[in-house]
C-alpha cells in the first residue's frame, strides 16, 4: 500500500541529496521514478534538483496550476515512486494532488522540504504535508554556529540577521543559515 512521506529539515540537512539517492536506488533496479520540484526554486536553474555537494538532476517544475496528478496518471510506464523537492513552496491544491496520487493511483510519494520559515512560521506546503502525511521524518543537521541540532533557518542580509520581510526569498548559504533556537534568537554574527 502506497503512503505519503514528508521528510523535513533545516537548510543543509541533506534533503536534495536524499532525493537523488532514492531516485538512483529505484532506477538501478529498473524502477522508474518521477521527480518534481517547485518552480519557485531558481537557485541553480528552474526544473532542477540540486545538492550543495554538486549533484543535480532535471525535475518537473511545479506551479500553482501544474496538474501533478494528471502528469503521474498519464506517465508510461507507471512510476514506482514520486519524489518532490521544496514541498514548502507548494500550495494546498498541489499537496492534495499528491494525496490523490497515493490514494487513487497507489504510487508512493516522498516529499522533502523545510518545515518553517525564517520567522518560524509554517509554510503552506509544509502545513499540508504535515497534515496529510502518513509518515513524517525529521532530517537532522547541526547549527551553523554551535554544536546543537539546527531546527530553524536564520535569514541574513549583509551579515546581519533578518527577522521581518517576505516569507519566500530564494537563497542558499549566502542568505540562510541552519541554526538552533538559541542561535536564532541571539546569533553570534
Amino acid at each position: 500500500m502506497a503512503q505519503l512521506y514528508y521528510k523535513y529539515g533545516a537548510m543543509n540537512s541533506g534533503k536534495s541529496i536524499e532525493i537523488l539517492k532514492v531516485a538512483h536506488n529505484y532506477e538501478e533496479q529498473n524502477k522508474p521514478v518521477l521527480i518534481f520540484t517547485s518552480a519557485l526554486d531558481h537557485r541553480d536553474e528552474v526544473g532542477y534538483v540540486s545538492s550543495r555537494i554538486g549533484l543535480r538532476r532535471q525535475a518537473i517544475p511545479i506551479t500553482e496550476d501544474t496538474d501533478i496528478y494528471g502528469i503521474v496518471n498519464n506517465h508510461q510506464p507507471k512510476p514506482y515512486c514520486i519524489l518532490v523537492d521544496e514541498c514548502q513552496f507548494l500550495s494546498r491544491k498541489n499537496i492534495q494532488q499528491l494525496v490523490r496520487i497515493v490514494d487513487e493511483l497507489d504510487v508512493p510519494v516522498m516529499g522533502f522540504g523545510l518545515k518553517n520559515d525564517f520567522q518560524n512560521q509554517l509554510f503552506e506546503g509544509s502545513r499540508y504535508m504535515l497534515t496529510y502525511a502518513d509518515k513524517i521524518e525529521e532530517m537532522k543537521t547541526i547549527c551553523w554556529f554551535c554544536e546543537r541540532k539546527a531546527i530553524m533557518n536564520l535569514r541574513v542580509k549583509d551579515g546581519k540577521p533578518v527577522y521581518t520581510g517576505e516569507q519566500i526569498v530564494i537563497g542558499g548559504n549566502d542568505t540562510y543559515f541552519p541554526v538552533c533556537r538559541k542561535c536564532h534568537t541571539n546569533p553570534p554574527l
